[in-house]
């Protein structure tokens, strides 16, 4: 047997409480692990665990699985009758059988020896302060990212001095103003309710010196040019009367340059009291030119001090320092007190100190028990999603699940399974619950860019993002296939004047009928699925989603040659394109109810 590849925790998402009463249990393994059972009980089943007791759990096998690339996934839902859980893991593979204990693993013959010192695996309680709860309204929302500066014009007396005149074509610029502002939004929340959705992401809308307002001047005054504090507060209350909730951007790795602490300390050096808000080189201070070295129009590659990436213009907030983390919760407080947010979105959530992220998930809490607390995380997030800090993160590793077995035209269907059973296998279904999946956004280039303007393709992948488990997110634009390279491109003027010409009537028509499929079947958000692999063609994704007595089954034609689908009455169909007598035409999609 491989016990290399072997593992499993009393931690992380090994061993969890999903509520009061059920337990999760997982465990990996290699491919050569045809069977895995767990012996499980209460601790003092046989006593106060002295040494002289014969603990004896219930034997009983784990039957879920998922395959990953290099081992399977393991999972069984137990329910302690007393709260705490004493387990180990017997493992077959052929004629091998094998224990495995916390402190190693054991053959049949050491398993019985006489005098070993076994030490179990120990799940000691199930404290309910200590589990993951998660916004359950999270996974009913579909999302809408709107980049504020382009999304619609509402107000020209607001515009910017440089404005340009609003157009969908092609960006090059990344200085460059068109206008759009929160009275365009509110104007088009009739618009935002017909499509189907039920949340609003808006990147930041606090006054700051650029068109993406992610160098913040003020956290509590609304960009001029988007409006007053005033209208956001209105914004939100319309949204949240045409049952749409509001997440804000939260801009607290970096500040811009010209914000007041930054600003006290280009006027004072080492003696402002907000010196130990930046991580600033303090040799720097020790040269007459210290303010021209500070304020030299150059990358931070130098060291002078720590920012955003390498831009100057975005000094780095030190968020370990107490009294940082004391002037933001007051500032999100505000923000929840003053426009009735629903939830946050922290941008570079990676870099903030984890000691705020902890009390700012307990302040929020507190005030609002279901507020969403989501965190700009690219990667691997495991160290963020134990149920004190995110409630969840943007879950780019589906996105480039989703995108790469399109580009990797050579894979097959095999692939594929092994890259979604990874994304939600990474954390506990808490979070899997409520991740926040797209499939490009202000930082990315557009869907229909990524798949090279083929709109069948392009509605795959939607497919595939409406019927995952979280909460899916749509980019402004996407339900028209707005174009765009990268940024700035990416971030093109939404184009009203075609889209109510009615050009884009059927395009809308797509995206709304998965909209309300996801929203109308429990099936589209369940966390439960597998991958049946019936359909015979290499290329042919196939998986079903399950919740209650309800089964869904989605296939799409990644091959060259139409492959059969036994759908079983045309009334079963949910959801098809290039679909037509039993036969899936290639960069074809069905969705139906077996």
């Amino acid at each position: 047997m491989e016990i290399a590849a072997i593992y499993h925790r009393t931690a992380n998402q090994y061993a969890y409480a999903l509520n009061p009463e059920d337990l999760i249990i997982n465990i990996q393994t290699g491919y050569d692990v045809d069977r895995v059972f767990i012996v499980q009980g209460d601790p003092y089943l046989a006593g106060i665990m002295g040494g002289k007791e014969q603990w004896q759990g219930m034997r009983e096998e784990i039957v879920y699985k998922k395959r990953l690339k290099s081992h399977i996934w393991w999972t069984t839902t137990l329910r302690p009758p007393f709260k705490r859980l004493k387990y180990y893991f017997e493992l077959i593979s052929g004629d091998e059988k094998i224990y495995y204990f916390e402190n190693g693993f054991y053959t049949e013959e050491e398993f019985h020896q006489k005098g070993n010192d076994l030490s179990y695996f120990i799940v000691p309680w199930m404290n309910k302060a200590d589990i993951f709860e998660t916004p359950a309204w999270v996974n009913d929302t579909v999302w809408y990212q709107i980049f504020p500066e382009r999304f619609a014009n509402g107000d020209a007396s607001l515009n910017p001095k440089n404005v340009k005149p609003w157009k969908s074509e092609e960006i090059t610029d990344h200085r460059d103003y068109y206008g759009g502002d929160l009275k365009g939004i509110m104007n088009h929340i009739p618009y935002l309710k017909d499509l189907g959705v039920s949340g609003l992401y808006l990147t930041p809308v606090f006054e700051a010196d650029s068109n993406h307002k992610y160098n913040t001047k003020n956290y509590k005054k609304v960009d001029p040019h988007f409006g007053t504090n005033e209208l956001l507060r209105d914004m939100v209350e319309k949204c949240h009367a045409a049952g749409i909730r509001v997440m804000l951007d939260g801009v607290f790795n970096h500040t811009g340059t010209d914000f007041f602490a930054w600003q006290d300390v280009l006027s004072k050096g080492m003696t402002s009291e907000y010196i130990d808000w930046y991580m600033i080189d303090e040799r720097v201070f020790s040269h007459e030119n210290w303010r021209d070295i500070l304020t030299a129009h150059r990358d931070t590659r130098d060291g002078r001090y720590y920012s955003f990436a390498f831009a100057d213009y975005m000094p780095k907030l030190n968020t370990s320092n107490p009294k940082v983390q004391e002037y933001l919760l007051d500032l999100v407080a505000f923000w929840m007190d003053e426009f009735d947010i629903d939830g946050l979105r922290l941008d570079v959530g990676n870099e903030i100190s984890h000691k705020f992220l902890k009390r700012l998930r307990d302040m929020t809490k507190e005030k609002k028990p279901d507020f969403y607390l989501l965190g700009e995380v690219w990667h691997d997030s495991n160290q963020w999603l134990y149920g004190d800090e995110y409630d969840a993160v943007m879950n780019y590793p589906l996105a480039s699940a989703i995108q790469n077995y399109f580009v990797f035209d050579h894979w097959e269907k095999i692939e594929f399974e092994h890259s979604i059973n990874r994304c939600f296998t990474m954390y506990q279904q808490q979070a899997n619950d409520v991740l926040f999946n797209l499939l490009d956004s202000h930082d990315t280039n557009r869907l229909i860019n990524k798949v090279e303007k083929d709109l069948d393709v392009f509605y795959q992948m939607l497919a595939i993002l409406f019927t995952m488990p979280g909460s899916p997110c749509i980019y402004y634009g996407t339900e028209v296939a707005l174009e765009g390279e990268h940024d700035p491109d990416c971030r093109r003027c939404m184009p009203w004047d075609e889209i109510e010409s009615g050009i884009y009537d059927d395009r809308i028509e797509e995206v709304k009928k998965l909209i309300a499929l996801r929203k109308s079947h429990a099936t589209f958000k369940s966390r439960n699925f597998h991958f049946p692999n019936d359909v015979k063609d290499k290329r042919a994704i196939e998986y079903m989603k399950l919740v209650d007595d309800e089964i869904i089954k989605v296939v799409l034609n990644c091959g060259e040659d139409p492959v059969e689908v036994a759908v079983g009455g045309e009334e079963r169909i949910l959801y098809a394109r290039k679909f037509a007598k039993k036969k899936l035409a290639p960069k074809g999609v069905v969705i139906y109810r077996v």
